[in-house]
């Protein structure tokens, strides 16, 4: 089953006012600053990450 990634906010200005654009699948449109835009998978990291000592996360 294929189902539509929903963002929780735009990655412009981060408001929550968001819908489906309808001229493109996937593609959505803030209100707040009237932006379109598309969240789209590029693929996996070839090394991924790893839990560094202090807790935080380090690329191998």
């Amino acid at each position: 089953m294929s189902e539509r990634a929903a963002p929780f906010h735009c990655p412009y200005c981060g408001d929550e006012d968001l819908r489906p654009n309808e001229q493109g699948h996937g593609a959505w449109e803030c209100g707040a600053c009237n932006r379109a835009f598309q969240l789209k998978f590029l693929g996996l990291l070839a090394r991924g990450l790893q839990r560094a000592d202090n807790g935080g996360d380090d690329r191998i």
